[in-house]
């Protein structure tokens, strides 16, 4: 039976790269995917497969809220996962996007308790299944509307794992740096003890403070939100050398 790796609201896929090419079932959901279940086989016998869903639906019964994607995955997953990511939006709790509270909370006066429930869920179906869990998140509301994170990094303190050979992006080489070079104060919540925190392998930051991702994009496209919220390359192999072993 192969070992399952789940990556929730991953469009890229990136993350999961590492394990499918050691040989791990990979599970992608996103709402972006298409409608059918693609699937990408590796040399190795491990695949991505990319699934359309809908993350933040809920449901109520007897007055509670749920989420369905927890019991959908539960019946998928159960005994095969190995390890869980959490890829939560960040539009309604980043500290960057403050100036726009006033306006969305008049609009929703919950809109960033709704948006914490979500990462709430991640961590719920990750104990759920009794696996190791990271949920990312720029600097934002969830430290103090959930808890404080327990680590911070920036991209270009992983930059190291990636070779010179594939320092160009594959998806985006434009808008992001050689080996992930950039600076963006990342949060993570994870499972606790059984997580391991990859050791640093930094490269020279080629602008901190201001990454192409900004200095190029603008506006509130798609695209602008998909680029500037994908997961730094380094950093998703240094989270696969450090956890292989212990899952």
């Amino acid at each position: 039976m192969k070992k399952h790796i789940i990556s929730l609201y991953d469009f890229t896929t990136e993350a999961v790269k590492p394990w499918a090419e050691a040989g791990y079932s990979c599970f992608c959901y996103d709402i972006q995917h298409e409608e059918t279940e693609q699937t990408e086989i590796f040399k190795s016998g491990g695949s991505i497969t990319k699934i359309k869903m809908d993350l933040q639906e809920t449901e109520t019964r007897l007055n509670h809220v749920f989420y369905p994607f927890i019991f959908e995955l539960l019946k998928r997953h159960s005994y095969k996962t190995k390890f869980l990511f959490g890829w939560c939006p960040c539009d309604d709790l980043a500290v960057s996007g403050s100036s726009h509270f006033k306006r969305k909370v008049e609009k929703n006066p919950r809109f960033q308790i709704e948006a914490t429930e979500n990462a709430k869920a991640v961590a719920m179906l990750g104990s759920l299944l009794e696996v190791p869990y990271l949920i990312e998140n720029p600097v934002s509301r969830l430290a103090t509307l959930w808890r404080k994170p327990d680590y911070y990094f920036h991209p270009f303190e992983y930059g190291g794992y990636i070779p010179e050979s594939e320092a160009i992006h594959p998806n985006y080489p434009d808008h992001i740096a050689p080996r992930d070079a950039y600076s963006k104060k990342t949060c993570l919540w994870t499972s606790g003890g059984n997580f391991v925190m990859p050791e640093k392998k930094p490269v020279e930051c080629e602008t901190f403070g201001q990454s192409r991702q900004h200095r190029l994009l603008g506006g509130k496209s798609l695209k602008t939100k998909n680029i500037r919220s994908a997961t730094a390359r380094g950093f998703a192999r240094a989270v696969f050398e450090a956890n292989k072993g212990s899952v």
